[in-house]
């Protein structure tokens, strides 16, 4: 049993601190629970059942403290943990001590939820226990608090908040689907954002252990000094060989389309049964928010990609329609080189429509290139405009490129405005 399981049951002290009242926080206290642990939430937004502070004195009342991804290791409340004593632990770091199966762990910057979700289904279809856990909005925590057992599969999708304080995660193998830039408002650099993912790499604990990653994790390992391990395939661009998919499957259209070939890979390696995975893929369908169609009005198609929440994710989705595409875009910009992004932007849109903290910025860029661009208020605004603009035949598509923190609670959110908006218009066109 690992020590600081042994010390945290065997001597139960002070309650376990947990700070941050969201999914992770609250799957954390739920572990707790059932370990039959006691704790105290701290959370910086003052709510009933919380306390919204955390200072030296309250520090010193705990021995072991769990954070959520949302906070940064140097966040003062960790910086005042540390010298009180306190053993703090990350929300992923602290169940994978108390889960008994395999962990196969898959990060990215684009395509992780998605691979994630598909990779645990494709084990199923096996005869695996797998779950789909992690970043995807089911907590480890909340599996390891279940009965679980050593047949158990835990598919875990680990993003770079999640990955840089990793200790203790033991990890079967590691999927790293592509890197990107992403995250810099967190990580300060794209080097900073890159060896915040390879501590993942570490926690391929096990001798038979696979790690299997894209071109760009290859060319960001060259270009920052990181040896690849004895275990690591590559897959290129060129050896990928993709199964046609019908239009319905999440991996008919880029980037998914490339996340299949690495997974595809990953299952030979394995020794699993391709035609599983194969068939599994065909019928597996996009998840909302990840360029879906939404409708058609007047021969116009209407496209929700509010996941893309960075400026890869935006390309790759505009670069996947061979037609005219109206561009809806925008958002907080967490970081990266935006002149260069709307650039790429207004070379391949027919005009945009732009929301958000960014979309002042990118207008003057497309006015550089030429390109029409409109600055809107509001979501619903940025809509009317391009429904008005857009001809038969051409393609709306609605992928931010950036967080949306600046006028949404999250991406969901975000997405679900849009697609309430496009349904609204069935009033005004009743052939919808």
């Amino acid at each position: 049993m690992n020590s600081v399981v042994t010390k945290l049951l065997e001597r139960p002290g002070p309650p376990v601190a947990v700070l941050g009242d969201g999914v992770s926080g609250k799957a954390a206290q739920n572990l707790l629970c059932r370990l039959g642990l006691t704790s105290v939430l701290y959370d910086e937004r003052p709510s009933d059942g919380r306390i919204d502070s955390f200072d030296q004195e309250k520090a010193q009342r705990h021995s072991f403290v769990i954070f959520s991804p949302g906070f940064r290791r140097d966040h003062r409340w960790l910086q005042m943990a540390r010298p009180a004593g306190c053993q703090c632990f990350s929300e992923l770091d602290f169940a994978s001590m108390f889960f008994r199966g395999e962990v196969v762990a898959i990060t990215g910057t684009n395509g992780k939820t998605t691979s994630t979700e598909f990779l645990a289904e494709a084990f199923r279809k096996i005869g695996r226990q797998a779950y789909a856990v992690g970043n995807n909005g089911c907590p480890l925590s909340t599996l390891a608090g279940k009965e679980n057992s050593d047949n158990q599969l835990a598919v875990c999708e680990v993003s770079s908040f999640q990955a840089e304080t990793l200790r203790h995660l033991s990890c079967h193998a590691l999927l790293w689907t592509n890197f990107q830039e992403d995250h810099l408002d967190r990580h300060a650099t794209m080097e900073a954002y890159f060896t915040a993912k390879w501590n993942l790499v570490h926690r391929l604990a096990h001798k038979d252990s696979r790690f299997v990653a894209g071109e760009s994790v290859l060319a960001a390992a060259r270009r920052y000094g990181l040896p690849l391990p004895t275990n690591a395939f590559i897959v290129s661009e060129n050896e990928v060989s993709i199964w046609p998919m019908p239009a319905q499957s999440a991996f008919a259209a880029a980037p998914q389309a490339s996340n299949l070939g690495l997974i595809r890979q990953f299952w030979k390696l394995s020794g699993h049964p391709e035609n599983v995975l194969k068939n599994c893929a065909e019928s597996f369908p996009a998840r909302r928010h990840r360029l879906s169609r939404v409708c058609e009005i007047d021969g116009v198609s209407l496209w929700n990609d509010s996941k893309a929440t960075n400026f890869a994710a935006a390309q790759a989705a505009l670069e996947s329609f061979s037609g005219p595409v109206h561009w809806i875009g925008g958002g907080w910009n967490g970081g990266g080189k935006l002149t260069a992004f709307a650039r790429h932007m207004a070379e391949k849109a027919r005009a945009a429509y732009l929301i958000g903290d960014t979309a002042q910025t990118i207008a003057r860029e497309f006015s550089r290139a030429c390109s029409p661009a409109r600055v809107c208020r509001n979501l619903k605004e940025a809509v009317a405009e391009a429904i008005r603009a857009a001809q038969p035949g051409e393609a709306i598509l609605f992928s931010p490129g950036f967080s949306s923190f600046d006028m949404f609670e999250n991406y969901a959110h975000r997405g679900k405005c849009f697609e309430k908006t496009v349904l609204g218009l069935k009033k005004i066109h009743p052939d919808y």
